[in-house]
């Protein structure tokens, strides 16, 4: 597929796009390129959430979400445009004449930003896997505002390769705050390059899960929410000063919108003689249930000998092969 280079100059920022739609829709609203913030109050009288809250009695800044420090400069992160660019590089891929992938590598939240113009609404499933908040990992700082040499020597966050990566230890002030910051800009560029009928699948574990479902509540709506997904890790966290250890890690997944239709993957040959039952749900296998192996008779555990209910309520115990 042919290569060619994203430049910030040739991107549209997030805002823009939103204020020509807004224009196009509401074009009362904008006069000389600009929001004209009365107009469109006007229009939505009664829609606005103080006019809501005034009317049943409700001081302005009492309403239902998730708040913290620094959220609305991420919103506007978000917003911003570009401060980099993409550039080929011939040579280092593979089956580049012919290939349909591409890989990218640079920061992400520049590259979701340079990536809205030619993917926006077309991307069917993102899938990602942020840095943990454990107090360990590094969690990113981005100020485009200014030069990434000017703000990383003033804020003493480059190493000796300038990689702008900052340790984000729980003895900190902001440490949820610092990690939502990171994570709110660049979940809102993925909305936008998701297709209507797009997914989101997020992996976190324990210390942000709460404020994540929160975070993609607000950017993808509760109605899109479709679950939880629970993976065993095998490898304890938590020890020290939690009571509990934990062994698990989560993933949310969000559709874009309610016209999400998945279906599951397609059975294999070897996978259709497994499962060699069938009824008007799907296929199924039975497998016995009773422990194999060394010690399995019940003589060997007879305290581990249950029996399972069947629908007529008789007891039905696990019997071995003579």
């Amino acid at each position: 597929m042919p290569i060619t280079k994203l430049t910030p100059e040739t991107q549209p920022s997030l805002s823009d796009d939103r204020l020509a739609a807004l224009r196009a829709l509401l074009p009362e609203a904008v006069a000389d390129g600009k929001l004209n913030w009365e107009a469109l109050r006007d229009m939505l009288a009664g829609q606005l959430e103080d006019e809501a809250s005034e009317a049943a009695g409700k001081p302005h800044d009492e309403h239902f979400g998730l708040f913290w420090p620094g959220k609305r400069a991420a919103r506007r992160e978000a917003a911003s445009p570009a401060k980099a660019g993409l550039h080929p590089a011939p040579g280092e891929g593979v089956d580049e004449a012919t290939t349909r992938n591409l890989y990218l590598e640079g920061d992400n939240l520049s590259v979701l930003k340079l990536l809205r113009k030619a993917y926006s609404g077309r991307v069917k499933m993102i899938y990602i896997d942020p840095p943990y908040n454990t107090g360990n990992d590094f969690v990113y700082k981005d100020n485009f505002a200014e030069s990434s040499e000017v703000y990383l020597r003033r804020s003493g966050q480059a190493d000796a390769s300038g990689q702008r990566l900052v340790s984000n230890p729980k003895a900190g002030g902001r440490f949820h705050s610092n990690w939502l910051n990171m994570i709110y800009p660049r979940l809102l560029l993925a909305r936008e390059l998701l297709r209507e009928d797009g997914v989101i699948f997020v992996s976190i574990d324990d210390n942000e899960v709460h404020h994540l479902r929160m975070v993609m509540d607000e950017i993808f709506g509760v109605e899109n929410f479709h679950g939880l997904i629970i993976r065993g890790t095998g490898t304890p966290t938590g020890q020290g000063n939690n009571i509990l250890a934990n062994e698990s890690d989560y993933m949310l997944m969000f559709s874009k919108t309610s016209a999400i239709n998945l279906f599951g993957e397609l059975m294999s040959e070897n996978d259709q003689n497994i499962y060699d039952q069938e009824d008007q749900y799907g296929r199924y296998l039975i497998r016995p249930l009773r422990k194999t192996g060394g010690e399995d008779k019940r003589s060997d555990r007879p305290s581990m000998y249950y029996p399972v209910m069947d629908p007529d309520g008789n007891k039905v115990f696990p019997i071995g092969p003579g």
